[in-house]
């Protein structure tokens, strides 16, 4: 999954794609290096972003949606916790909604997912809205903690009718979780805990602050650490660095044994 920030305030790219121009060019180039899904955000979510409104935000997200959509066929995520968003994005040619605060900042979501028959992805955050802060959350067992919210979740999916294969469970990194980086650690070599929950796990460590450095540093041990989130059961991975990620994948996996 190709990150695609159309804001101008985002902690990883510095609103680089803001232009709808260069945000087509970029998830054209995102293809080309082999992403199998794009992930549009038309708002940011880091402790420091602004909240956008919904007028904006879909003034920044239906444009490249409709634009991709004149060249390629790829699956199209858009990352947005408002309902009417959704609605408009899955109306343009969107596929699924990936929801960080897990309908938790707008129910409604339910309603737009099911009419759609859209897929929805719902993540883990130790805060109910898409604005994360700094917070040094503690836990005594995080993996339960995470599975218990998850769980919770998609009963209440069900009970929408949406279909189980319909769902993505993120487990949430880096401040997400906690500022403090050893959590994010320990859900990735656990992460096999929550397939016994749901076999579709999305994981999305790229550039995240758990990894400390700069973003070269970071990027490289997102790749490591992907090798782990794979052989424990993720089946997407977000990530801003397509190409590199995927290349360092297949060379993992398919060099030959010594």
């Amino acid at each position: 999954m190709g990150v695609l920030n159309v804001t101008p305030d985002s902690f990883s790219d510095g609103g680089q794609f803001y232009d709808p121009k260069q945000a087509l060019n970029h998830a054209l180039q995102l293809i080309e290096d082999g992403a199998d899904i794009i992930d549009i955000g038309g708002e940011a979510s880091g402790p420091s972003s602004q909240y956008v409104s919904l007028q904006e935000e879909i003034q920044r997200v239906i444009p490249v949606i409709q634009a991709i959509r004149k060249h390629s066929k790829v699956p199209i995520s858009v990352d947005t916790y408002k309902s009417e968003v959704a609605n408009q994005a899955l109306i343009h040619g969107a596929n699924i909604i990936n929801d960080i605060t897990a309908f938790r900042a707008d129910n409604t979501m339910l309603e737009v997912i099911k009419k759609h028959q859209a897929k929805i992805c719902i993540m883990y955050s130790k805060d109910a809205t898409a604005r994360t802060t700094k917070t040094a959350q503690t836990y005594q067992n995080i993996m339960t903690h995470i599975y218990s919210f998850l769980k919770t979740r998609l009963i209440l999916l069900e009970q929408a009718g949406i279909p189980k294969q319909n769902i993505i469970i993120d487990p949430g990194m880096g401040a997400f979780l906690s500022t403090i980086p050893h959590y994010s650690y320990q859900v990735i070599a656990q992460l096999a805990k929550l397939k016994k929950l749901h076999p579709h796990i999305l994981i999305g460590m790229s550039r995240k602050s758990f990894l400390l450095g700069d973003t070269p540093s970071r990027e490289a041990k997102a790749q490591a650490l992907s090798v782990i989130a794979l052989q424990n059961g993720a089946s997407i991975l977000r990530t801003h660095d397509v190409k590199n990620l995927k290349s360092y994948l297949e060379q993992v996996f398919l060099l030959p044994e010594s």
